[in-house]
């Protein structure tokens, strides 16, 4: 089997974690490749399309992590040389003109690949580009259900539907609720699958128990299911009304060894999810965190296999905080962050720096791989408070760029990872899969886009970040689910430089270039009427710069944060009850009163349930 590689050289560092050992002669390279879709190794040879340092045996001895895999081939490109390493001029220029698109990896490749992410890519990812070779040739595309086609609404549960005694919570509460729900013509809800629950106690002993006591409880009530693989913490986002931990065997491992966790440049330890550095290492138990992560998602497979693909009809897949593909760039617990902050870069457990090192050494800038960038400020700065993110600041320069490559490319690398793993676990189920985009729309205004930055989004004035991710998303039949989706530029604090709509526009564009399904939530809570417009004119997907007003298939799906007491208090719930109808039927805004006249026979038969529901919340 041979896969073509896509990644710089740096990913390649990143990727086999400094398994790399001996250049031969006919420019082969033995790499060890631990197989993420289950125990043992995946026997492949890849070709690599770039540049590889002239002492790769030398530079492996400084960064190589692991020895516990037996060794596969590797053989680089014949076009590509491994005499000397580029110089800084010769690396930007490549960058930034190399014309010849890169070929796309094999399906059967399930290493991680950390797919280019600078504007010359864009040209390969493109939907019209001969190389784009989809492994998921009948994804819904704009045309599969037509530009008037309705938006089925979900909502997401409580965080703490299930208890620490994996018992289902608030159980009456939980079925007056559903009753509404399903008399205001919501489609089904979305529950989080914390892994810090199930896998709680020890290694590979699942207790599913109490979901599937809370998913028999949806079915019965002829709702759909879209269940996320929470492989994160409940706790320090917006939003997060309990604490659920990883599972207790995972911290132990963190706190024995403290590089497990994303860490920012004062050494301050993120537990909310484990550091992507470590993705292809046995840390866990003698198992990388992939292979947790895929025999968590083989178990649940497992057990609710007659409900995948009826009432379990989608999977989204958690690949970071908050359940997103992203950095943990702007963590709110203790004050850390507040919002519009810029973040900070989360690359400092030593195996991320093991992987900026080699990326550094192979284009012979060894003093650029001491950390990220000095002069970045802190998590809440502004812009142009830093010298790294003003106008004209380092994210422009040559370190600028290598490090924002190298950051957002392995970024890509974790998610490609993840996501390929997931697609062959629940391949043929007939249930769809889905993955998190952040809407980081604050300071989107700017020239640098610190915030996306520093989540690892490579997005600025002068590049699009978001279609390399749609791409990748494409590849594996991937729905785009995106944030922010109620929110408008006029609501927003005129300091911060927002723009969410802006934002929803570009990773639109995006994702109808790598022809991929897109589905919506909202960020922040909101009941009223003017968020309730806005997405439903977001929902269409029509780009709001557009003077034709092109109609294109709109979302798949929209879900709506969260199922609570306030959702059903009377004013909320006889607004929820016609937006929900309205989504469904795909139909746009005339007037509010004309909507609610049109869905008052629905609103009056929804009420004494709302209103049902509501007590029962109150009581628990």
């Amino acid at each position: 089997m041979v896969s073509v590689l896509p990644c710089p050289i740096g990913s390649i560092q990143s990727s086999f974690c400094g398994s790399i050992k001996q250049l031969s002669k006919d420019g082969s390279a033995a790499i060890k490749v631990p197989c993420s879709t289950g125990r043992g190794i995946c026997q492949v040879r890849c070709v690599f399309q770039c540049r590889l340092p002239a002492d790769v045996s030398q530079l492996s001895k400084r960064h190589a992590i692991d020895s516990d895999f037996p060794l596969v081939s590797l053989k680089t490109s014949p076009r590509t040389s491994v005499s000397t390493p580029p110089s800084e001029e010769g690396w930007r220029r490549s960058l930034h003109t190399q014309s010849k698109p890169y070929a796309l990896p094999s399906k059967d490749l399930v290493t991680p690949g950390a797919f280019p992410s600078s504007d010359r890519h864009h040209e390969c990812f493109s939907s019209g580009s001969s190389v784009l070779e989809k492994e998921h040739p009948n994804l819904e595309t704009n045309s599969s259900r037509g530009s008037s086609a309705g938006v089925p609404v979900y909502v997401m549960l409580p965080l703490d539907s299930i208890t620490f005694n994996n018992t289902v919570n608030r159980r009456r509460a939980l079925n007056a609720s559903l009753l509404a729900l399903k008399s205001a013509g919501v489609a089904g809800v979305m529950l989080d699958v914390w892994w810090g629950l199930v896998e709680r106690d020890a290694p590979e002993k699942y207790n599913w128990s109490g979901y599937k006591e809370l998913m028999d409880i949806i079915k019965s009530h002829g709702l759909k299911i879209q269940a996320v693989m929470s492989f994160h913490q409940c706790g320090g986002n917006v939003g997060d009304s309990c604490f659920i931990p990883l599972p207790k065997w995972v911290v132990e491992e963190m706190d024995r060894n403290a590089d497990l966790a994303y860490t920012d440049k004062h050494g301050r330890r993120n537990y909310e999810c484990l550091s992507l550095g470590c993705d292809n290492l046995p840390v866990l138990k003698g198992r990388t965190p992939v292979q947790v992560y895929a025999d968590y998602m083989r178990s649940f497979r497992d057990t609710f296999k007659d409900m995948l693909g009826e009432a379990i009809v989608e999977i989204q897949v958690g690949m970071g905080p908050a359940g997103e593909l992203r950095y943990p760039s702007y963590p709110e617990s203790n004050g850390t962050w507040r919002f519009p902050g810029i973040g900070e870069f989360q690359c400092y457990d030593k195996y991320m720096l093991a992987s900026l090192r080699a990326a550094a050494v192979a284009i012979g800038k060894r003093e650029w791989g001491h950390g990220g960038p000095c002069d970045a400020g802190h998590y809440n700065n502004f812009p142009e408070e830093t010298n790294f993110f003003r106008r004209d600041g380092g994210w422009k320069s040559a370190y600028g760029e290598f490090f924002l490559d190298w950051y957002s490319g392995i970024l890509l690398a974790h998610g490609e990872l993840i996501l390929t793993t997931a697609e062959s676990i629940f391949r043929n189920t007939g249930a769809k899969l889905s993955g998190k985009v952040s809407g980081i729309h604050w300071h989107y205004g700017t020239r640098s886009h610190a915030s996306e930055l520093t989540a690892g989004y490579y997005n600025t004035r002068f590049r699009d970040g978001y279609l390399p991710i749609a791409s990748m998303f494409g590849r594996h039949g991937i729905i785009l689910n995106f944030t922010c989706i109620e929110m408008r530029d006029s609501e927003q604090p005129p300091e911060a430089r927002c723009s969410p709509e802006n934002l929803i526009s570009q990773v639109v564009l995006a994702a109808r270039k790598a022809r991929v399904p897109v589905a919506g939530e909202n960020a922040l809570p909101r009941y009223d009427e003017t968020a309730y417009k806005q997405i439903v004119k977001n929902s269409r997907l029509r780009n709001h710069n557009d003077p034709q007003n092109a109609a294109f298939e709109p979302m798949c799906a929209f879900t709506f944060l969260r199922l609570n007491q306030v959702l059903f208090h009377n004013d909320n719930w006889r607004l929820f009850v016609p937006f929900v109808r309205q989504m469904a039927e795909g139909r746009i805004f005339n007037g509010w009163e004309e909507e609610r006249r049109a869905t008052e026979l629905f609103v009056h038969a929804a009420r004494p349930l709302g209103q049902e529901a509501a007590a029962a919340l109150a009581h628990n």
